[in-house]
């Protein structure tokens, strides 16, 4: 991270760049697990109440009680085997991509004399991890919005699980349809990355004291800025975010395409249900997050000491 390079020089740091990403993509897939075991109930409340008609709930006490009521507690849980199967190479792969976005920076300014990256570069490497984690991050949304869905709705379950849903989309629109919303999941995550990860480098890099040893995890350091990284994240992502989980949800046909989607959202609902689900997407934030990055920086630690 940028606080923990601040000693290291640039040819330092690109002569460690194959090792480094190694470790961030293993890291990151750890720290993906602890984030969804934690965060999973807060993700499907909140997008129930993105894609429910107005009315539906009260607010997210409400899903919580009339989800429970229908389906126990597990029904909290629907949903959660796609990004569980998936957080490890989406995460995984974010991590990484951060980190090869680090060393493109580098690249660019090679006779720069500081390594600690400025807020505009640390932006520009947590947008660029959001570009090739999308095409792994795009379909596993795309499933987990419906399997989160249809305990909502009538008739009973639409798909018996994750595989089922990924062979009715097939059949009804091919990979095309499977991948619908993919572009929606960009601009969602590539804003959301550069808050996320500028906002855990300056809060950890304000929180460690300048005499502090780099080889050691400050557990509430790391909780603490995880958790406000994941709040900065989703005050850019919640608009993107909702009218992803809609058009994502949506029967084919519905809507011509994201756009489309943000559109008639706002003129149907109003500008304000482009927030629906802020609440939960905030409660979300801190726990998930902050187990996150303890999750990355306990696993960097292990690997530093390993290799």
């Amino acid at each position: 991270m940028a606080d923990d390079i601040a000693s290291e020089t640039v040819a330092d740091i690109a002569q460690n760049s194959a090792g480094s990403a190694i470790k961030s993509f293993i890291s990151g897939g750890f720290g993906g697990v602890c984030a969804i075991l934690v965060g999973h109930p807060f993700d499907l409340i909140k997008t129930r109440l993105q894609t429910a008609p107005p009315g539906t709930y009260k607010g997210a006490f409400d899903v919580i009680g009339k989800t429970v009521k229908a389906d126990g507690i597990k029904g909290l849980y629907r949903g959660m085997g796609p990004p569980l199967i998936g957080v490890t190479p989406i995460f995984a792969l974010s991590f990484f991509s951060y980190d090869l976005g680090k060393q493109i920076v580098y690249g660019l300014t090679p006779e720069r004399k500081d390594p600690a990256l400025t807020l505009g570069e640390l932006a520009f490497a947590g947008f660029f991890s959001a570009v090739p984690t999308t095409l792994v991050a795009g379909p596993a949304e795309r499933v987990k919005v419906l399997l989160q869905l249809q305990g909502q709705q009538a008739g009973g379950p639409q798909y018996s699980g994750p595989g089922d849903v990924v062979r009715q989309l097939y059949r009804e629109g091919g990979l095309r349809s499977i991948f619908k919303g993919t572009g929606a999941t960009l601009a969602r995550d590539g804003p959301g990355s550069a808050a996320y990860f500028m906002a855990y480098e300056v809060a950890k890099k304000a929180l460690t004291p300048k005499d502090a040893n780099p080889d050691e995890v400050n557990l509430l350091n790391v909780i603490t800025a995880g958790g406000l990284a994941g709040m900065a994240m989703w005050t850019f992502a919640i608009p993107p975010d909702v009218i992803k989980s809609r058009y994502q949800g949506a029967p084919e046909g519905t809507y011509k395409g994201f756009i489309d989607c943000a559109r008639r959202t706002v003129a149907a609902d109003g500008v304000g249900a482009l927030f629906k689900g802020f609440g939960p997407a905030m409660a979300r934030a801190f726990p998930a997050n902050a187990a996150v990055f303890v999750g990355v920086e306990l696993s960097n630690s292990f690997l530093n000491k390993l290799f």
